[in-house]
């Protein structure tokens, strides 16, 4: 594994759409620390049980997730589409010693090698929804055989209407459309709505529910 974020055939090295780059480069940058540092408790609670093995983590943030998993002896590819995150990220697992493979890239975009993970964390991703599901086949294609798909969300989200902000959860992929879209070759382990075991502060701190998604691949 590599410390350096991956390179693309993109100057910079990102796959992707410029202006969602862009959109969370922005919101990076309006904080020194957006999250709170610490892994999602509902990511804690669902890997407790498992042998480590190679995780993507969709949406890595500032890296907290995958620091904790490359603590606990997984082999870890992070992928995330804000530059300044990744760059804090990279910073984090310097310190704490871990080596992690970064992807600067979307997740409909990134060359990421097929049924090859033995889990799959997309912990509140922003994965923006498109007519063929792009993103939720990505997300399943990505996961080994005998592997798990961990999907988590605020729950509640899905239902809002369009704010003034420009937010419409109509835009995006909620756990009950992936869950859609599972057949025989997958098992659901897990899929409830419960209380969120949060991190103290950081963006997000307010939800109060989550919605968990646990589907292992058969074959």
């Amino acid at each position: 594994m590599t410390d350096n974020i991956a390179a693309g055939p993109h100057t910079d090295g990102y796959l992707g759409d410029p202006a969602v780059r862009a959109e969370w480069d922005d919101r990076y940058t309006e904080r020194q620390q957006l999250w709170s540092g610490r892994p999602n408790g509902a990511l804690v609670a669902e890997v407790a049980g498992l042998t480590p093995g190679r995780v993507l983590d969709v949406g890595c943030g500032e890296g907290a997730d995958a620091v904790w998993l490359a603590r606990g002896g997984w082999d870890v590819t992070a992928l995330e589409v804000s530059g300044v995150a990744l760059e804090r990220a990279a910073g984090h697992a310097r310190d704490a010693g871990v080596a992690i493979r970064w992807v600067h890239a979307a997740l409909t975009e990134a060359a990421l090698p097929p049924a090859s993970f033995d889990l799959v964390s997309a912990q509140y991703p922003a994965l923006l929804r498109t007519p063929d599901a792009a993103a939720e086949r990505a997300l399943l294609a990505a996961v080994a055989p005998g592997g798990v798909l961990l999907l988590v969300h605020h729950a509640g989200m899905d239902t809002q209407h369009a704010d003034d902000g420009g937010f419409d959860p109509a835009d995006y992929v909620w756990p009950s459309m992936v869950a859609d879209l599972l057949d025989d070759d997958w098992e659901i382990e897990v899929d409830e709505q419960r209380p969120r075991v949060a991190p103290d502060g950081g963006a997000g701190a307010h939800h109060t529910d989550d919605l968990v998604l646990r589907a292992r691949r058969l074959r």
